[in-house]
């Protein structure tokens, strides 16, 4: 079954003499997708892009954690695991390459799971090695990925009785 995705760029960076010159315009854009919030992004910052704006590598990186999140999400509900907090901080190595051409290499997501006392540990890190293989994303990149999870598992605090 297809998917079909829109979405519409739009230029922001015109200062007023369009592209009449390299060093003329902004490399800045809006991301406009029907009925969700605007997004302001810009280039990588080493390019000269605003640092406070979103650029393509980062959305390509977030974009590949969420997806990863959300099918880890599905199994541990499958599987019984529940999971009370996810958070990821993935990194990507990006090169540029002789001409100019630049790529990612590899991406490491670094997912930090609380999850239940009790919890089968070695069960839930497992689930990662099936992501993906059913990911959107990552079975559209052409990089390595790779898992480094922690688990967080709170200790039980308080009383029993009442």
């Amino acid at each position: 079954m297809a998917h079909t995705y829109t979405s519409r760029i739009l230029w922001t960076g015109n200062r007023g003499d369009g592209t009449a010159h390299y060093r003329a315009y902004d490399r800045t854009w809006d991301i406009a997708v029907p009925g969700k919030p605007v997004v302001s992004c810009s280039n990588d910052p080493l390019l000269g892009g605003d640092p406070a704006k979103m650029n393509p590598e980062d959305l390509l990186i977030s974009a590949l954690s969420a997806c990863h999140m959300l099918w880890y999400l599905h199994y541990a509900a499958d599987a019984k695991i529940t999971v009370t907090a996810y958070e990821d901080t993935p990194t990507a190595t990006g090169v540029v390459e002789a001409g100019g051409a630049g790529r990612f290499t590899e991406a490491t997501l670094r997912p930090k799971i609380t999850v239940l006392p009790g919890t089968d540990l070695a069960a839930a890190e497992a689930i990662h090695h099936r992501i993906h293989s059913v990911c959107f994303i990552a079975r559209s990149v052409n990089f390595p990925v790779s898992y480094a999870p922690e688990f967080v598992v709170p200790e039980f605090v308080g009383t029993k009785g009442g």
